[in-house]
């Protein structure tokens, strides 16, 4: 019995640093296209490592970075946990910032104390919104949850768009006759206080504080309890009695709440104003998208995303001092974030297959019931002797 429970042991801890492990695969293989660019990769790594930790600033910079991380994959957390596949956290973003940058450029006779409370409560709606309405497609019209949440994404750009180009401009573009897609800048009193002289901002501790929210609501309630339930298994929860459809919708409402909420801590931390390029990530950066990648390095567990968050933050931080110091392309800084991308995304495929061959060989061999792979690892797992 013991020995089983060492290997038991063993297996998980393999399981967990398989993210670490494939972070690291990726790397490896990006020193190797940079010995074919004739670049010391020893020098670039250090170079990012530099860029990411080496100064209060850089830490705060990464810190900035991982915020809207943080906060995406969040929202990826409670809607994969519910078997629910959002890709939509770009737009989600993009409308809880309109939404909350609307608020602060109307109400500016109002105390700051209370705008930015309300901007993001407007936001965390606006994203809900914004990715309820897949869930509703997904739950009562069997939509695919990916194409519609993609689709959503390319709706909010052009809303986005013609908003910033027309009647949420900043009206001294209209003067200039330049019409650059921006709102009006923000009052210094809407602003989330930040730790001076860096741009940290109140909305990291914002969201390491919403990660324990997500964890107590996923592990330590009934609503998340029947989450997880419908996310295991949809006929079995139907038949234990509860409402799949309601709780699908549910699953991408909230997912979409944290990235709407995302963009509101954009907008008031960081840029105090809403601009873009035209394109989503010329607002968001791309955390839509990275934001689900931090959440599955983490396992799915709002806890694990903290770190996570932050080890992206770093590459992202860190790449841009790669670059200058080594002079590689640019697009081997956006290949190196893209394999690690890729390689995280095979190791959680490998770590499902591991666990589902680990039960299957438990209850084979050994006749012992242990924990499924999506149970909390907290809760006490019964051996029989």
């Amino acid at each position: 019995m013991q020995k089983y429970l060492q290997k038991e042991w063993l297996s998980r801890l393999i399981d967990a640093m398989l993210p670490v492990f494939a972070t690291l695969a990726a790397l490896a293989v990006g020193a190797i296209m940079m010995l074919f660019l004739k670049v010391n990769p020893i020098e670039a790594y250090g170079a990012l490592w530099e860029g990411a930790f080496g100064s209060t600033n850089a830490v705060a910079e990464t810190l900035v970075k991982a915020t809207p991380l943080l906060l995406v994959g969040l929202g990826i957390c409670i809607s994969f946990r519910g078997d629910v596949i959002n890709i939509g956290g770009e737009g989600q973003m993009i409308i809880g910032a309109i939404m909350g940058t609307l608020v602060g450029i109307t109400l500016t006779d109002w105390p700051g104390w209370a705008v930015v409370p309300l901007a993001m409560f407007t936001g965390f709606i606006g994203g809900a919104i914004w990715g309820g309405i897949p869930g509703i497609l997904k739950a009562y019209f069997k939509v695919n949850e990916i194409l519609s949440t993609v689709m959503m994404n390319a709706i909010a750009v052009q809303l986005m768009n013609f908003l910033l180009r027309g009647p949420m401009i900043d009206p001294a573009q209209l003067k200039l006759a330049s019409k650059i897609p921006q709102t009006a800048r923000l009052l210094d009193a809407f602003r989330l206080p930040r730790w001076v002289p860096t741009r940290l901002h109140l909305g990291a501790l914002i969201a390491v504080i919403l990660a324990i929210f997500v964890y107590i609501l996923l592990w330590r309630t009934t609503i998340g309890y029947r989450i997880r339930a419908v996310g295991q298994n949809p006929h079995a929860a139907k038949y234990a009695g509860i409402k799949v459809n309601r709780y699908v919708v549910l699953a991408l409402l909230l997912s979409g709440a944290f990235a709407g909420l995302a963009g509101v801590t954009q907008v008031f931390g960081v840029n105090y104003r809403m601009i873009t390029d035209g394109s989503a990530s010329g607002f968001t950066g791309a955390a839509g998208f990275n934001g689900i990648v931090a959440a599955l390095f983490g396992q799915l567990h709002p806890l694990g995303t903290i770190p996570a968050s932050v080890l992206f933050g770093a590459l992202l931080v860190g790449a841009n001092k790669m670059q200058r110091v080594v002079q590689v392309p640019s697009a081997l800084v956006t290949a190196l974030n893209g394999m690690v991308v890729v390689f995280v995304v095979s190791s959680e495929i490998w770590r499902r297959r591991r666990q589902h061959r680990r039960l299957a060989d438990a209850e084979v061999e050994e006749n012992i019931p242990i924990k499924s792979p999506d149970e909390d690892d907290s809760s006490e797992t019964e051996v029989d002797a």
